[in-house]
């Protein structure tokens, strides 16, 4: 898995759209108290399902991984002068 450039900023905004596709979708709005390793593989295997994002394979599907697949759709959904790309 190779390092994205302003990966934690990026996994910061996924979770964020996440989040908000997520809720508009009918999922209850997340709790102050959950916390980003659930959110992150709420939003991670909701995308999934609506085949936003590609599975993981079973034996690599751990957080780490969740997270970078994540990073990786935001970052494919941004606009190529977006300062996060940059």
């Amino acid at each position: 898995m190779k390092k994205i450039k302003n990966e934690a900023q990026l996994l910061k905004m996924a979770i964020a759209v996440g989040g908000t596709y997520a809720k508009n979708r009918g999922y209850k709005d997340f709790s102050p108290e959950m916390g980003q390793k659930e959110k992150v593989e709420i939003i991670y295997r909701l995308l999934v399902n609506d085949k936003l994002v590609a599975p993981l394979a079973s034996d690599s599907e751990d957080l780490l991984s969740m997270k970078h697949r994540l990073a990786v759709w935001i970052k494919n959904k941004l606009p190529p002068d977006h300062e996060l790309l940059k």
